[in-house]
């Protein structure tokens, strides 16, 4: 059966460039600008102190000449921006997610910076939605019907991880031959791949994704009667938190989260990513001095998704107590135990935080933990030790 979706809609790629001008403006130029003005005080500084007031001409001079080329670039940047959009609001562009390629730009940027584009470029930041075909799936029951001519009453919902989109899932196809959507279909189970902007917070993230997933259960082509949740990085936290905002539903609502059985997380920070945790403290370090204060700032551009990942969540939402927890970590090493592999884990995120562990407290009494060796934190989008564990707990 055809399945016909709508035409991608959302921003342009005037849009993009618009972003990237003032992105320019504001970083690249105005972090030149204050990290010369830094130096350049200081060496005057210097200079003043060996030859006294005749250095006042010369720096004068310096100052007036770098201000206005600075203030120049600046000026052309926002006036580039300016246009771009105006270009863009009367549709004289492509839609930048007609593409694989503008559809990866299109969630990077929403990782790195989705809640300042929520705010300022409402039409660049990403809406939480089930995806097929590279398009957002209407939610109502003939929209779902079109989308999912086999639709079962089992439903495995993937999520992806920071910067990531739903074609993640298809990463070593190559090698396995398969995905875990694809495989999971072969089990009876109708996969359903979900996209979110994955700079908001997790908890922002959790709420729009709860409201989602009622919709698909509420409209699904057959009464729902099983879910699993997979989750990749991010994507695992994110599903915890929509899993306990639904928990607070009030008495009586028929909420999705009751149909869980399963909840699989692949290399997610349960407890942190030290990376996110280095950023931060990168960004303070820097700001000490004013001659790398710009550098600091531009490690501040990081989304709130971004600072989430610092501390990932806590026992403030707890596991859903009618479902069976999967936790998958893995290591650049054979052993978790190898002094590498113990210290940068999958390169992003190490173990016992995957695992839910830390100071001999467990996220997740009684979970499967899975260890996968020698494979890297994007690994673990299509493993071959996964997808055996995935026809074990879904079968």
């Amino acid at each position: 059966m055809t399945t016909t979706l709508p035409a991608p809609s959302g921003p342009s790629v005037l849009d993009a460039l618009s972003l990237l001008a003032e992105v320019g403006d504001q970083l690249v130029v105005g972090s030149a600008r204050d990290t010369h003005r830094a130096w350049s005080r200081r060496v005057h500084r210097m200079t003043r102190r060996l030859v006294g007031p005749a250095a006042a001409a010369p720096e004068a001079i310096h100052r007036g000449i770098s201000e206005a080329v600075y203030g120049g670039l600046g000026l052309g940047l926002r006036g580039a921006s300016t246009g771009l959009d105006l270009a863009a609001s009367r549709g004289w562009s492509a839609p930048l997610e007609a593409t694989p390629r503008g559809r990866f730009v299109s969630s990077a940027v929403n990782g790195l910076i989705g809640d300042k584009l929520l705010r300022e470029r409402p039409q660049m930041a990403i809406p939480t939605a089930v995806r097929a075909g590279g398009r957002d799936v209407e939610l109502d029951a003939a929209g779902l019907r079109r989308a999912f001519p086999d639709a079962s009453p089992r439903l495995v919902i993937f999520l992806h991880g920071l910067c990531e989109n739903e074609s993640y899932w298809q990463h070593h196809r190559e090698r396995t031959g398969t995905t875990y959507p694809d495989a999971v279909a072969e089990l009876g189970w109708t996969p359903v791949l979900l996209r979110t902007n994955t700079g908001l917070s997790l908890r922002e993230n959790g709420v729009a994704l709860h409201a989602v997933v009622q919709r698909v259960v509420d409209s699904w082509p057959v009464p729902v009667e099983r879910i699993a949740l997979v989750g990749h990085s991010m994507g695992g936290l994110i599903l915890r938190a929509a899993g306990a905002v639904a928990a607070q539903a009030p008495d009586g609502a028929r909420d999705w989260n009751e149909l869980v059985t399963d909840v699989v997380t692949l290399g997610t920070p349960h407890r942190g990513a030290p990376i996110a945790w280095g950023i931060g403290h990168g960004s303070r370090g820097l700001a000490v001095l004013p001659e790398t204060a710009a550098f600091g700032r531009i490690l501040d551009w990081r989304s709130i998704g971004v600072h989430d990942l610092v501390v990932g969540l806590d026992e403030d939402v707890a596991p859903l107590p009618h479902a069976r927890y999967r936790l998958v970590a893995a290591t650049l090493t054979t052993s978790p135990r190898h002094p590498v592999g113990h210290v940068v884990g999958d390169l992003l995120v190490r173990p016992p935080s995957a695992h839910g562990r830390r100071a001999g407290r467990d996220l997740f009494p009684g979970a499967d933990l899975v260890h996968v060796g020698r494979t890297d934190h994007f690994g673990l989008l299509n493993h071959p030790e996964v997808h055996t564990r995935l026809g074990e707990w879904l079968s």
